[in-house]
C-alpha cells in the first residue's frame, strides 16, 4: 500500500487581522500565492507535476470568493494545468485538505499534491459570508435546537464553567503560549518554515512581555446579560488574552508518496500516518478535539503515551485546557513553539500552519510521533498523527 509523506512546508509570518497589519495590504490570493511560490522554490520540484492543489478558506467572500485557490495557483505562476479547489471545514479547513490530499496520494489517485490555506481577516473580516438578516442554518437546525446556537467565545465559556477552568489558569496558558512562541523566534526555529514577504519577517502577535499582571486586567470579551441569564454557570473568563486574535496569513505544504518522493529526489519530513474527524454538541461546539484524539489514536493503534509532540489549536486557552484534562496529555509537548493565541489564527490557514510548525518541531525535537487536532465550528473536530522520517 501507499503512503503519504510532507516533502516541504512553509508559511507567511502572521499579521493582525486589522487594517493597519503588517499583511494587511496584501491581498489573500496573493498571500497564497507567496506560500506556493516559496514551497516549489525550496522544495525544487516542477509545478507541471503536481496533479492538484487543495486550498481552505472559511470565509469564501468578496476578495476570498470564486476558488480562492485556483487564482493563488495562476498568481503563483504555475502552468495552467495545475488545477486548484477549495474547501470550508470551518477553522479546520486547511488541515482537511492535508487529510484530503494525504488520502488522495495514498489511494494512487495524486502523485504530487498541495495542500494549503489562507485566510485575510483584515480585508475579509468574519462572517464577512453572511449577510446581515440571513439565516444560515434553517427551519431543520432551528427546530433541533429550539433555544437556539451561541457563538463560539460562549462556547469556550460554556467549557470553562464545565471543566472548572479558572480565569488564572487560562491566563497563564496563554502566557505560556506567547514565552514559547518568542522563544522560537530568538532561537531560530521558525527559520525553515517562514516565507518572509514585503518585508515582514515576523509574527506581529506574539508578545514577549506579555504576564498575568497584564492579562488579570482585561475584561470579558463576550459578556452578554442575554446568555448569562441562559447559561448561569458562566463566570466570564473568557478574554482577548486567553483567546487567539484575528490574523492574516497562508500555509502549504508538499505531500507525495515516499516511492515518489525518492524518484525526485525530495526528502521527507514526516509520514501522514493516520487520520480522523468527527462530530461533537454545536453548541459546546469545540470539544471535538477530545473523541477526535481518541480516534486517531485508536486507528494508529498508538496510545497517547506514545505520541512525542502535540499541536491543539489554541482557539481558546479554556479548549486546549479541557482536552488536556480529558486526555491526560502532558502539557510539555503540546504546542511546543506557542499555538494559535500567540502566533495567531488565519482561519483557513491555521491547519496547515500548524502542520508546518508540527513538521519542523518534529525533525528538530527528533519526534517519532506527532498529534494535530483542531476543533471547528458546528461542532467539528480533525486530527492526524504524523510520523517522524
Amino acid at each position: 500500500m501507499r503512503d503519504a509523506v510532507i516533502v516541504e512546508a512553509v508559511r507567511t509570518p502572521i499579521g493582525k487581522g486589522r487594517p493597519n497589519g503588517s499583511l494587511a495590504h496584501v491581498h489573500p490570493v496573493e498571500l497564497l500565492a507567496h506560500t506556493l511560490r516559496t514551497l516549489v522554490e525550496r522544495s525544487g520540484v516542477d509545478p507541471a507535476l503536481i496533479d492538484d492543489v487543495i486550498g481552505g478558506t472559511v470565509d469564501q467572500v468578496g476578495e476570498q470568493a470564486m476558488n480562492t485557490t485556483r487564482y493563488a495557483v495562476l498568481s503563483a505562476g504555475f502552468p495552467e494545468s495545475v488545477p486548484a479547489t477549495t474547501v470550508d471545514r470551518q477553522c479546520g479547513s486547511s488541515q482537511q485538505a492535508v487529510h484530503f490530499a494525504a488520502q488522495g496520494v495514498i489511494s494512487g489517485a495524486y502523485d504530487l499534491v498541495v495542500a494549503c490555506g489562507v485566510e485575510s481577516m483584515s480585508r475579509v473580516p468574519m462572517w464577512s459570508n453572511v449577510p446581515a438578516g440571513k439565516d444560515p442554518f434553517g427551519p431543520g437546525v432551528a427546530e433541533r435546537y429550539p433555544e437556539g446556537l451561541i457563538p463560539q467565545g460562549i462556547s469556550a465559556e460554556l467549557i470553562a464553567a464545565k471543566w472548572s477552568i479558572s480565569r488564572e489558569e487560562m491566563d497563564s496558558f496563554a502566557v505560556q503560549s506567547h514565552r514559547r512562541a518568542a522563544a522560537a523566534w530568538e532561537s531560530g526555529l521558525f527559520a525553515d518554515e517562514v516565507a518572509p514577504l514585503d518585508g515582514v519577517t515576523r509574527d506581529e502577535c506574539v508578545r514577549p512581555g506579555s504576564s498575568t499582571e497584564v492579562l488579570a486586567g482585561l475584561k470579558p470579551a463576550y459578556y452578554d446579560p442575554a446568555f448569562g441569564e441562559r447559561f448561569p454557570q458562566i463566570d466570564w473568563n473568557v478574554t482577548a488574552g486567553n483567546a487567539s486574535p484575528v490574523n492574516d496569513g497562508a500555509s502549504a505544504v508538499l505531500i507525495t508518496s515516499s516511492e515518489t518522493a525518492a524518484r525526485l529526489g525530495l526528502r521527507p519530513l514526516a509520514r501522514l500516518h493516520s487520520f480522523a474527524v468527527t462530530g461533537s454538541d454545536p453548541l459546546l461546539m469545540l470539544t471535538g478535539v477530545v473523541p477526535a484524539t481518541e480516534k486517531v489514536l485508536r486507528r494508529a493503534s498508538l496510545s497517547l503515551d506514545d505520541i512525542d509532540l502535540f499541536e491543539v489549536n489554541e482557539a481558546f486557552s479554556s479548549v486546549v485546557l479541557a482536552w488536556r484534562q480529558e486526555t491526560g496529555a502532558d502539557l510539555s509537548k503540546v504546542n511546543v513553539h506557542g499555538g494559535a493565541i500567540a502566533i495567531g489564527h488565519p482561519l483557513g490557514a491555521s491547519g496547515t500552519r500548524l502542520t508546518t510548525t508540527l513538521v519542523h518541531a518534529m525533525r528538530a525535537r527528533g519526534a517519532r510521533y506527532a498529534l494535530q487536532t483542531m476543533c471547528e465550528a458546528g461542532g467539528l473536530a480533525n486530527a492526524m498523527v504524523l510520523e517522524g522520517l
